[in-house]
């Protein structure tokens, strides 16, 4: 599969099993799993045909590990879903609670910065705030809006005062809300 359609799909996937699935008629269980085969004729009907294969080329080798099939399910890798990132009412990903590394990282746009320091960061429309393991990824992400803004987050201080944390399977750290006071702001 070439990188254009890759990203197309990639795209298209996010936007259904993270956002708008009642769009192409689908329908997420509790925890954010469909099935593949339910998704693949949900596409089709809706003018996006899509392959298994296709599908799972994008699973297994999307950069950010954005999607993740079930491989605990008797009917082993017959259920996907988006590893974080859910605006859809209802969906608990069930993840468990996890210790954070004493820092995480966020990245923004110079025009949310006023915001954040007043309000620290919120999840705005998603379920939890998402935290980068590495001021890199927290660049790329940052960076997805223009010019990046990276903040530190003092994770292992506010796990200390009571903030849980989880982490989902590619990595993304997750959590309720970020206080301005536990953020390190560049050039503070």
């Amino acid at each position: 599969m070439n990188e254009h359609r890759a990203t197309k799909v990639s795209k298209y996937l996010s936007r259904h099993l993270r956002h708008q699935p009642e769009r192409i008629g689908l329908t997420l269980d509790d925890h954010g799993w469909v099935e593949v085969e339910a998704l693949i004729r949900a596409t089709a009907a809706h003018g996006f045909h899509l392959t298994r294969a296709e599908l799972d080329h994008v699973v297994a080798d999307n950069d950010k590990q954005r999607f993740a099939v079930r491989d605990d399910d008797p009917r082993r890798g017959t259920l996907i879903r988006a590893s974080q990132g859910h605006t859809v009412a209802g969906v608990d990903l069930a993840l468990p609670a996890a210790e954070p590394p004493e820092h995480l990282f966020h990245g923004t746009n110079p025009r949310a910065v006023t915001a954040i320091r007043s309000e620290g960061l919120r999840p705005m429309n998603r379920h939890d705030v998402h935290l980068s393991p590495d001021r890199e990824t927290a660049t790329r992400v940052g960076a997805r809006r223009g010019r990046p803004v990276v903040l530190c987050v003092r994770a292992g201080a506010m796990h200390r005062a009571g903030h849980a944390f989880r982490v989902s399977a590619n990595g993304v750290w997750l959590t309720a809300h970020v206080p301005a006071d536990f953020l390190g702001f560049p050039g503070a």
